[in-house]
């Protein structure tokens, strides 16, 4: 009898202190939002590139890629719009997109491409080439 009447008196204490001090069991989480992205369509799936630095955004009809380096839209790339899943693969430049109504799947290999400003540089041929191929050269 006394032994229950310990237990009931801890319990009676410990619930208290509960109350009085309610940062004992909580955890909290800070958050903010960087960006908001305008697709422009509705989301229906996303997926992280492996490396962290893309994200890839599937709508209706094309996947919509996002830097997260450079905090932009960089491209889109058109895919058939019965496609509702994305997912990444284990390389950072491939995903695959699949659609469950159509049993389709795809596999998409990305190849990045860069401008580089060659203004002022020395060039030959037209200047409005469609192409241009540039040389970094060290002779030292």
């Amino acid at each position: 009898m006394l032994k229950r009447k310990a237990i009931l008196i801890a319990c009676a204490i410990f619930a208290v202190a509960a109350l009085i001090s309610p940062h004992i069991a909580r955890a909290e989480v800070e958050w903010k939002v960087v960006k908001d992205l305008d697709l422009k369509k509705t989301p229906l799936d996303v997926a992280p590139s492996l490396d962290g630095k893309w994200l890839y955004v599937l709508t209706p009809g094309e996947v919509v890629i996002y830097s997260f380096v450079d905090g932009t839209i960089t491209d889109r790339i058109s895919v058939d719009k019965s496609f509702d899943k994305i997912a990444s693969l284990p390389r950072p430049d491939a995903l695959v997109v699949s659609s469950s109504a159509k049993k389709l799947l795809q596999v998409v290999l990305l190849e990045r491409s860069y401008r580089i400003d060659v203004t002022g540089s020395p060039f030959r041929g037209p200047q409005e080439a469609p192409v241009t191929i540039v040389v970094f050269d060290d002779y030292q």
